[in-house]
């Protein structure tokens, strides 16, 4: 077997190391390039120095002929000219991994008929940063310190270490805060990270990676072989040092309250999905807070110990309303709680320093989500790094009061939940176990340092591995002056209650509408869970006719409501409310106010056959007169 030498190959984009062999052509080795850069064409130059010089063609030399060795450097160049179309062999060949240069023969102008291919993407295309990212990216974030009068020597204008402006990445600043901040901010580690002479011109954050490098060529595929530079490094955990989320803030008590009273209610465990925004935490130098404004709750199977997410066909459409309202899911919470004492409210303190913050199969579950919502990044070559997805958790406190506490997983842990390394352990829900390597999946080793009865450092295997190494706290906190997304004084039915007889349908829209009389139409349908309904009702759904109302709810627009209150689809909302409330139409009154069990002069009759609902044409069951899908009356 030939052996394996290293070439790196340096492009506008980046360098990449490509194993190949001395006895292996050109040719071979250009296709090769091409496929690691994600060529689809021959649209680049490959030279042996940097000035453009000694380029590499494809031919059938080897590189040990082209004296090309291992760890050599070649440069790659792309090509911004056009590729001709050839119906010769060497054409083909240079389709697929041949450079192109402008002095070669299948550039000639003979080709001024072939199409302009685009310029090839070195590299996925990097998505655009969020709008606070954005923000704090053009912010000074230095902590300016006014003149000491006992320690500044100097006058007015000058300034001395006493004085003079610290990074926002300061650990003794940070640590003589009150509350002192244990975590310096993502934007303040950007900074320590891209500060010094070079201004981090180097600088790249690299996302954790537990999986086989694929492509390698020298060896059988795993559990056969495995190399040193197919293999995953080994991963010590530490804690990390800064976090995507400096501040979880509740616009106000009546989002949590509401989330609660499920588990007030039944004493079974809630799950729900936090939707805010991330604003500016100006407590914390370049800090980033998730402010809440409500919650929805998926459909899912609770009891007292457990939850259930069960599938949810309304995730697609609730994501959509929420954006078209400028927010975005920013967190998910769960509730657990213990009573103490039913008859003045108290919970137990279950969760402290001396059990665990974090169950493993909790981390695992922040891990799954916090991947799925990965935070973009210009930083790293994936485009993103990290997330901002935070995990709240609603338990008893030490004065066995209910307290929300706030949460996030390190990068380290989205990797092994990503890569699936990591498991809980059955019988300690403080500990967590990294998987063993298997013949249908390596696992690298994963460490962490804690000291011994003797007080030294010490390396352990994390079989098991305490959980308190992945996780990263974050304030939870209500203002004292509470603010309102929605406006709403009364309280339309959250969605997926149906085990309490809350339902969202047209009687509980109906009895919603009859409370808020008093109140402007604006107020009226500013509430999540209303304009959830009026968009993922089966009876008149108003997807793609309510946009002017969730501007109007967004920039709390009573114009912009007041018109839309008169379009055609409220008129049928109120009439399909009017008709299940009892004030129907005064052609069609007696009958419908027969229907809710007033006085008639003649009833309708019961058929014995089944029939279809007139407004969703839902086939019911023969003997009743209200359908049993949407619940209006059958006439």
């Amino acid at each position: 077997m030939a052996e394996t030498i290293i070439i790196r190959v340096q492009s506008p984009e980046g360098m990449k190391k490509i194993p190949s062999s001395k006895r292996e052509t050109a040719a071979a080795f250009l296709k090769k390039v091409a496929k690691e850069f994600g060529f689809n064409s021959n649209r680049f130059s490959l030279y042996l120095n940097r000035n453009k010089t000694g380029e590499v063609l494809s031919q059938n030399k080897s590189l040990g002929l082209l004296k090309i060795k291992h760890g050599d450097m070649l440069f790659l160049f792309p090509s911004s000219s056009p590729a001709s179309s050839s119906s010769s062999s060497s054409a083909e060949v240079m389709d697929t991994a041949a450079p192109h240069s402008s002095s070669s023969p299948s550039a000639s102008s003979s080709s001024s008929s072939s199409s302009l291919l685009p310029r090839p993407q070195l590299a996925l295309p990097i998505p655009p940063e969020d709008d606070i990212d954005q923000f704090l990216t053009k912010q000074d974030g230095k902590i300016y310190r006014s003149r000491d009068a006992q320690l500044c020597r100097h006058g007015s204008l000058g300034k001395c270490v006493h004085c003079v402006p610290l990074e926002p990445f300061d650990e003794d600043y940070l640590n003589h805060l009150d509350p002192p901040v244990k975590h310096m901010s993502f934007h303040a580690y950007l900074r320590k990270l891209t500060g010094g002479a070079d201004k981090g011109k180097f600088a790249a954050l690299e996302n954790i990676s537990c999986k086989i490098k694929s492509g390698c060529e020298g060896h059988p595929p795993w559990p056969e072989g495995i190399c040193t530079k197919c293999q995953p490094s080994a991963i010590t955990l530490n804690r990390q040092k800064y976090r995507h989320v400096d501040n979880i803030m509740f616009e106000n008590h009546t989002i949590a309250d509401r989330f609660l009273d499920f588990w007030r209610k039944t004493g079974s465990q809630r799950m729900g999905y936090l939707y805010g925004r991330y604003t500016e935490h100006k407590d914390i130098p370049l800090g980033i807070r998730a402010e809440v404004a409500a919650i929805y709750e998926p459909p899912q199977t609770a009891t007292a110990n457990s939850l259930e997410l069960l599938e949810d066909p309304k995730a697609a459409a609730v994501d959509e309303i929420a954006a078209k309202l400028g927010l975005r899911k920013v967190g998910w919470i769960f509730s657990d709680l213990l009573s103490e004492d039913t008859r003045i409210g108290t919970v137990r303190f279950t969760r402290n320093q001396d059990s665990h913050f974090l169950s493993a199969e909790e981390c695992i579950t922040a891990g799954f989500f916090q991947n799925q919502h990965s935070n973009p990044c210009k930083l790293s070559r994936d485009g993103h790094f990290g997330s901002k997805f935070v995990t709240v958790v609603a338990t008893g406190g030490p004065d066995n009061q209910v307290h929300f506490e706030g949460y996030q997983v390190s990068n380290q842990c989205m990797a092994l939940v990503r890569d699936e390394c990591l498991l809980p352990c059955k019988d300690a829900p403080e500990l967590g176990y990294a998987k063993e390597s298997s013949p249908e999946q390596y696992v690298p080793d994963v460490f962490f340092k804690d000291k011994d009865k003797f007080g030294n450092d010490v390396t352990f295997l994390a079989r098991p591995l305490p959980v308190e190494y992945l996780i990263i706290d974050i304030t939870t906190t209500f203002p004292k002056d509470p603010q309102f997304t929605f406006s709403s004084a009364q309280r339309f039915p959250i969605e997926n209650r149906e085990i309490l007889g809350e339902t969202q349908d047209f009687h509980s829209l109906s009895t919603y509408l009859s409370q808020c009389a008093a109140a402007s139409f604006l107020d009226v349908v500013s509430d999540f869970h209303l304009l959830l309904f009026l968009v993922t009702n089966e009876v008149m759904p108003l997807r793609d006719s309510i946009g002017l109302l969730l501007d109007a709810v967004k920039t709390c627009d009573e114009d912009l409501a007041d018109t839309w209150k008169k379009s055609e689809q409220w008129a049928t909302i109120e009439q399909l409310c009017g008709t299940v409330g009892g004030q129907p139409s005064s052609s069609s009154s007696s009958v419908a106010f027969a229907s809710l069990g007033g006085p008639s002069s003649s009833a309708p009759p019961s058929s014995s056959s089944m029939w279809s609902c007139a407004h969703c044409t839902f086939m019911n069951q023969p003997g009743t007169e209200h359908c049993e899908m949407c619940r209006l009356p059958r006439t």
